[in-house]
């Protein structure tokens, strides 16, 4: 039997990560917990679902990723 699933840490992950990119001016607004992940039998790990997002989007986290390497 499968210990039960706990997504306090993949939840608290996503808010941080929502939050860090809200600092740069960036949002993707599909970024959540991965869902199918609990339909799988006994998960292992929680994904965070990035989702889709738009050109302007994308180049703006290339730039703030290039900015925070530099």
């Amino acid at each position: 039997m499968c210990p039960r699933h706990d997504t306090t840490d993949a939840d608290d992950c996503v808010e941080q990560l929502r939050s860090a990119l809200a600092a740069h001016g960036i949002t993707l607004p599909s970024l959540g917990v991965d869902l199918p992940t609990f339909a799988a039998r006994c998960p292992t790990r929680s994904l965070i679902a990035l989702g889709n997002c738009n050109v302007p989007t994308a180049r703006a986290l290339v730039a703030a990723l290039r900015k925070g390497a530099a």
